[in-house]
């Protein structure tokens, strides 16, 4: 049954977007009521942007931006036809002709160590390193599966989230290592994301909940939805609110982790939940997840973009009415109130956040927005 509804899904959101050791018995942790998260300032100062939208009517080379990466002066966008770069005010595009290893590109990550980016596509996964592009497929390397979902670069090793499990290129032996359900508690092997850090590695996977792997003592930890295949949430906050995990970050020893069916929060020790129904998500439908640090995060959603800053909330949208610019603040107390605003991302349906100081990079279906932070 999970599996029958997981592929419906899946079909459903793809009609909208385009398309190690064993875990050890009993280690997973306790799930217990969330903790009080320390309250934010008032609403008024919420970030405000002024949003400039990038289409191909001014240089990408698809409308369609599954992801976006900030580095340093360069913007980086992968797109269903292409993986273009902006800088001194203009679009390059590399293709499958230039060795890219598909023309969508689906995840993006920056090696701060050497300066590459590596993407994954819906082909493999490409290394972009002074220019020049080095794929990886099932065919010539150890990746898992060709579908890459997700990377994430730590070190000297480069994580990867495809639709056959999750897998690790360590840079400096050359050597692959894949994670599965034969060595891993996964019960189903498509793997959306990964965040990596070096005391901590998480896989979102798809209908298995979000997977830990604690690089010190080489053990995985599993967390799933306490009220198990039900869509109703039973107990709220007393752990991951869904099965089926679509994105996560690790920042500041806090998970932040995206469902299609509400977002959650995890310190160590207690979860937080969030729905449409108590906070100011603008949907429940959560396709991409940005932590900023312990309290702040950003939700990419199918209906907006969302801020949280630990109590409030503000969410960035053309209007689900009439497509106008609307920006709407609640305060912790539930309040919810309109600001006035003459710009908005260039599209409900968010797919990728990045950020450049303060401002923000959004990643859409139809075309890629970069928010400059407002100070008046």
């Amino acid at each position: 049954m999970k599996k029958q509804f997981a592929i419906a899904l899946l079909l459903t959101a793809a009609t909208a977007v385009l398309a190690a050791p064993p875990a050890t018995p009993g280690a997973k942790k306790p799930h217990v009521a969330a903790s009080v998260v320390a309250q934010a300032p008032s609403t008024q100062i919420l970030p405000r942007f002024r949003f400039e939208n990038f289409t191909t009517a001014n240089g990408l080379p698809d409308n369609h931006v599954f992801t976006v990466l900030v580095d340093g002066d360069r913007i980086w966008a992968g797109t269903e036809n292409g993986l273009a770069v902006y800088q001194n005010h203009a679009w390059k595009t590399y293709t499958t002709q230039d060795g890219l290893a598909h023309r969508a590109v689906l995840s993006l990550a920056l090696d701060k160590r050497t300066g590459d980016v590596w993407a994954g596509t819906m082909g493999g996964l490409s290394r972009i390193s002074g220019g020049r592009i080095e794929s990886y497929t099932q065919l010539n390397s150890g990746l898992s599966n060709d579908v890459v979902y997700g990377v994430s670069v730590e070190g000297e090793n480069v994580w990867v989230a495809t639709a056959a499990g999750g897998c690790k290129l360590d840079l400096h032996t050359g050597q692959w290592t894949l994670y599965n359900e034969r060595n891993t508690p996964m019960n189903e092997i498509w793997v959306y994301g990964v965040s990596a850090t070096p005391a901590k590695v998480y896989y979102a996977v798809w209908g298995s909940g979000l997977l830990e792997y604690d690089q010190k003592t080489g053990r995985w930890d599993k967390y799933d939805d306490p009220d198990g295949e039900n869509e109703m949430v039973l107990f709220k906050d007393q752990g991951l609110i869904h099965e089926i995990v679509t994105s996560v970050s690790y920042v500041d020893n806090i998970v932040w982790a995206a469902t299609y069916f509400g977002g959650s929060r995890y310190d160590g020790r207690y979860w937080h939940n969030f729905l449409t129904k108590d906070s100011g998500l603008p949907s429940n439908f959560i396709n991409t997840i940005k932590g900023v640090d312990a309290n702040r995060a950003w939700f990419g959603t199918d209906k907006g973009l969302a801020y949280y800053d630990g109590a409030n909330w503000a969410v960035y949208r053309p209007s689900l009415k009439d497509g106008k610019p609307e920006m709407t603040v609640r305060d912790a107390a539930g309040n919810a109130t309109p600001v006035a605003v003459a710009t908005a991302p260039a599209h409900n349906y968010v797919l990728g956040i990045d950020f450049a100081g303060d401002d923000i990079w959004v990643a859409t279906a139809k075309g890629l927005s970069h928010g400059i932070r407002q100070t008046k």
